[in-house]
């Protein structure tokens, strides 16, 4: 037996009954090592860790590269901290398609729907929501990512995949990764020529949803949709 077993014993025992609740930042990331540094002193490299990124958000946005120059991570140490907020995202997005049983009726159910997608993106990005007359999820398409604006997004591409699914409305959004979940000039701009492309095949562009972190705003209750 290792010097460091009998802590990560009880580490763990204190885990499967009682959770994370009364861990603190370094018990968390200690206890997230134990499973890529089987004989190391993770207490050490958690510390180092948070001293280096400030806390769990910088350590789990950092890059690999980054967190590999900190003693005692390895690439294996590294991929496993990338791993919890992807795989977070993952969840969240499973948990908010289940929430909502895919129907997309309300603002509230829409935004429970589409927060999770940018989770931890750092990317502007645009997806397209197809639904049905029931309002009940078609499918849900990525159309851009990088820098996003009224050139990069393909009013004729959203036309074709609404078509192609057989759509009664869509659902568009796209995140602000520096910003507020406000909507900009060019924002309305390409809602407008999105809603009248739309609307000639007879398919109902119902909200543009604008995310920045957890917070978001419908362009559908601002009143922005009126009047197209």
């Amino acid at each position: 037996m290792g010097i460091h077993d009998g802590h990560r014993a009880r580490m763990k025992k204190r885990f499967s009954e009682h959770g994370l609740d009364n861990f603190d930042d370094v018990n968390v990331i200690e206890l997230l090592l134990f499973y890529a540094l089987p004989r190391r002193d993770t207490n050490t490299v958690a510390h180092a860790l948070l001293d280096r990124f400030g806390g769990l958000n910088g350590i789990f946005e950092a890059p690999i590269t980054e967190l590999m120059k900190v003693d005692g991570v390895g690439e294996n140490a590294a991929m496993l901290l990338k791993l919890i907020p992807q795989t977070s995202r993952r969840y969240m997005i499973s948990k908010g398609i289940t929430y909502t049983n895919n129907i997309l009726s309300s603002t509230t159910q829409a935004g429970k729907y589409i927060v999770p997608l940018f989770m931890y993106e750092k990317d502007e990005v645009v997806y397209m929501i197809c639904l049905d007359s029931k309002c009940k999820v078609i499918c849900c398409r990525q159309l851009s990512r990088g820098v996003v604006n009224s050139a990069e997004v393909s009013v004729r591409r959203i036309v074709e995949i609404a078509l192609g699914n057989s759509a009664a409305s869509v659902i568009i959004a796209h995140n602000h990764v520096n910003g507020l979940a406000l909507p900009s000039r060019e924002d309305e701009l390409t809602t407008r020529r999105i809603y009248s492309a739309l609307a000639l095949v007879g398919i109902a562009l119902t909200d543009h949803i604008i995310v920045a972190g957890e917070d978001y705003v419908s362009l559908a209750d601002s009143g922005l949709l009126r009047g197209y």
